[in-house]
């Protein structure tokens, strides 16, 4: 069951923004919190790129400046998916050089082997094991063969003085998904959905865990 907090949060625009920047702060602040799962990555005018869960566009714009392009040129190779109305409204006016779709993570309206590069945002955490399971495959499905899937997302901290923390959070603004969710293996679920050269990162006392998988270069699954 959400929280009271959790429905404010995502009602009311300035209240998530809030909380995302001090949830941030341990990592040295929301601009490095948006990048950290895009360390070392450089796209051309070619490069297909989905956001997925986007939320408002907060880590899409970080995305669009990946590209070599301004600012402000239109239809930038990058593409936000999220399944709620509000959220989509909302990233279409914050960061309107990106195309934008309301769909389901587990049901992509895309094309397979479309995408070179797969990013989402603390999302996963909100997901249901089976659910999430099928979004991984979903994203191994629309990327193209040897595309990269990232994602930054919590984890049980590896510092035990940063579970009191992130317990509260969890208490005030997530669901029972976001407990499974940190029991959960996650380089092994993507290496059983056909991922392979996983690679996991932890940071702020392991609370916060960065994870890439790449498609198998030999085609589909």
């Amino acid at each position: 069951m959400a929280t009271i907090l959790r429905d404010l949060s995502y009602r009311h625009q300035w209240l998530y923004d809030s909380i995302s920047r001090l949830a941030a702060v341990a990592v040295g602040g929301e601009g490095r919190f948006r990048q950290l799962a895009l360390a070392g990555l450089t796209f051309d005018k070619s490069t297909q790129v989905l956001d997925l869960c986007c939320g408002s566009g907060q880590t899409t714009r970080f995305l669009l400046e990946r590209f070599p392009q301004s600012a402000d040129e239109q239809a930038l190779p990058v593409t936000g998916l999220d399944a709620s109305p509000l959220s989509i409204r909302r990233a279409q006016q914050n960061v309107p050089q990106a195309t934008f779709v309301e769909a389901w993570a587990e049901d992509m309206p895309f094309p397979d082997a479309q995408f070179d590069f797969v990013h989402t945002s603390a999302a996963l955490h909100e997901m249901q094991p089976d659910q999430l399971r099928q979004i991984l495959k979903e994203c191994y499905r629309v990327l193209k063969p040897g595309g990269i899937f990232a994602a930054i997302d919590v984890h049980k901290p590896t510092n035990p003085l940063y579970m009191p923390g992130l317990a509260v959070f969890f208490w005030l603004f997530e669901t029972e998904t976001a407990w499974q969710f940190i029991q959960t293996d996650l380089p092994q679920l993507l290496s059983e959905v056909g991922f392979q050269t996983v690679t996991q990162t932890l940071h702020a006392g392991g609370s916060l865990q960065v994870l890439r998988g790449v498609k198998r270069g030999g085609g589909s699954e």
